[in-house]
């Protein structure tokens, strides 16, 4: 299993939900539950279609961080 990070913020009413660790992983909800649900959909779609294309998947930095998000956790691939 491999944990990448995951970013949420609460903007305007939505919450925008993004991998900080896996580039274009991004999603937006009504709220935290389902932006949580539809990153971790996307985390499995993006990660199928590198594999797919035959590209590596991006390894997992846990240092990194977005100073502007609401909430950071970790999120399992």
């Amino acid at each position: 299993m491999l944990t990448y990070k995951a970013a949420y913020r609460f903007v305007d009413g939505v919450v925008h939900g993004e991998v900080l660790d896996f580039p274009g992983t991004i999603t937006s909800a009504a709220d935290l539950d389902e932006a949580r649900r539809l990153l971790a959909s996307a985390l499995v779609d993006m990660a199928e279609t590198n594999l797919a294309l035959g590209e590596p998947l991006p390894s997992p930095d846990p240092t990194v961080a977005d100073p502007g998000a609401d909430i950071e956790e970790p999120i399992h691939l």
